[in-house]
């Protein structure tokens, strides 16, 4: 009974991180300024990250985990560049 819970929570789980990443695609192509594209990017990677850990959870692949691990830092990366783009015209002084 535990692993069919199991199994629906993550089919929801990844259902609905699908839905919130075609909203934040939404954000990303319509957001009237710059800085709300930016916003909607650094939620493309958080949940494009947390659809790999589901996925990871789901199949029991080491190899989704490290996928995450990895969008996380570049994600991360790229907001701050972007960040400092957006403030101060240029990212490298």
């Amino acid at each position: 009974m535990s692993e069919i819970l199991l199994t629906l929570a993550l089919l929801y789980a990844q259902i609905t991180l699908g839905l919130a990443a075609c909203i934040a695609c939404l954000c990303v192509l319509r957001g009237p300024r710059a800085q709300d594209r930016v916003l909607g990017l650094d939620s493309l990677y958080v949940i494009a990250m947390l659809l790999f850990l589901v996925t990871g959870m789901r199949s029991g692949s080491l190899f989704f985990f490290e996928a995450a691990l990895v969008i996380g830092a570049l994600g991360f990366v790229t907001t701050v560049a972007m960040a400092k783009f957006l403030l101060r015209g240029e990212v490298i002084e």
